[in-house]
């Protein structure tokens, strides 16, 4: 009996686990703690990797302007934040400058519109920057012209220099504008330039204030001295005595003309973002059609002068030598209008 019982207490104490399923056991564990340590080391690499990007993107933005909440998205391609060659912009380098272009003809009340343009403290417009024909020989010259005018390292009086909100110039037709029309309207709307279409309605008003202005580079009637813009009345009262004797022959063809260069201006820069300004219009309303700009150039709104005075006014039977002939010629025609006094 006490046999048995020893037998008992010895099977009962005495446990021996099996081999095969411990080494299973075993081998699964390790499996486990492999694939934990693995994931564990691709979140900690994915993490870097996101702190590294993200210290890139912060640097970036730093580098980099940045758009005021106001400013109404469409209009992002259109801002620039020029870095001068020949200044710093200081403070103002991280305001939007925007660009534009006068596109007109000569005597078509230009200048007096540009005065009235840079009378605002935030604009500046250089004249007539290609008037020179080395500037306009080529694409290549004019592109190279146009970048140092818009980089803001063109100097003139009107520059502002490091807070200038909106900078331009002045560009005749027959400045080379209508010359390279591919490459400007490539450029134009690559870079986001404002064009602002200046023209007369009457074209008679026009060739009378061209043979007057052709006359005085002759004559130079004020003090001996050859002006295109005056700022008295005096002055355009003594300028304005020069009647201009105009050829009947060949009118109605220059009116054609005149009026044709302005159509194909138009419709060869129809696709950039522009702008048609009348100077009849702005004669009759100034105000109304200087907000009209500044909305367009996105400028603040000032009351914007000009020291010019007009040289032709009144019926234009006061100011031609033949009129008799001219109203005769132009009697019945598409042209009669412009006889009429317009403002």
């Amino acid at each position: 009996m006490a046999e048995i019982l020893c037998s008992f207490n010895k099977d009962a104490l005495t446990i021996k686990p099996p081999k095969k399923a411990s080494f299973v056991l075993r081998l699964m564990l390790s499996a486990f703690a492999m694939a934990c340590g693995i994931y564990i080391c691709s979140i900690c690499l994915k993490q870097m990797n996101l702190q590294n990007t993200n210290t890139f993107l912060l640097f970036e933005d730093f580098e980099r302007p940045c758009y005021e909440t106001v400013v109404d998205r469409s209009q992002i391609p259109y801002l620039h934040y020029p870095k001068p060659r020949t200044f710093n912009r200081s403070e103002c380098a991280g305001n939007p400058v925007r660009l534009f272009a006068i596109v007109s003809m000569q005597r078509s009340g230009s200048g007096w519109f540009e005065t009235l343009l840079n009378s605002h403290v935030n604009v500046s417009s250089n004249g007539e920057i290609f008037g020179p024909k080395s500037r306009r020989d080529n694409a290549s010259t004019i592109v190279k012209t146009l970048d140092k005018v818009y980089n803001l390292d063109w100097f003139t009086s009107s520059s502002k220099n490091e807070c200038s909100a909106a900078i331009g110039f002045k560009w005749m037709l027959n400045q080379g504008l209508m010359q390279h029309p591919k490459e400007i309207i490539q450029y134009f709307n690559d870079r986001g330039v404002n064009v602002i279409f200046l023209f007369r309605r009457n074209m008679l008003r026009r060739l009378v204030s061209m043979l007057a202005n052709v006359y005085d580079k002759e004559a130079k009637l004020l003090n001996g001295v050859h002006v295109s813009h005056v700022h008295s009345n005096e002055e355009a009262s003594l300028l304005s005595k020069y009647k201009p004797k105009i050829n009947v022959t060949s009118l109605k063809s220059d009116l054609r003309g005149m009026e044709s260069t302005a159509v194909k201006a138009l419709n060869y820069f129809n696709s950039t973002r522009h702008i048609i300004i009348y100077y009849e219009d702005l004669i009759k309303d100034p105000t109304q059609k200087l907000v009209e700009v500044e909305d367009f150039l996105k400028l603040p709104q000032m009351n914007l002068t000009s020291q010019q005075v007009k040289i032709h006014k009144g019926a234009l039977s006061e100011h031609i030598e033949n009129f008799d002939e001219v109203n005769k010629t132009l009697s019945g025609t598409a042209y009669e209008k412009f006889l009429q006094v317009d403002y």
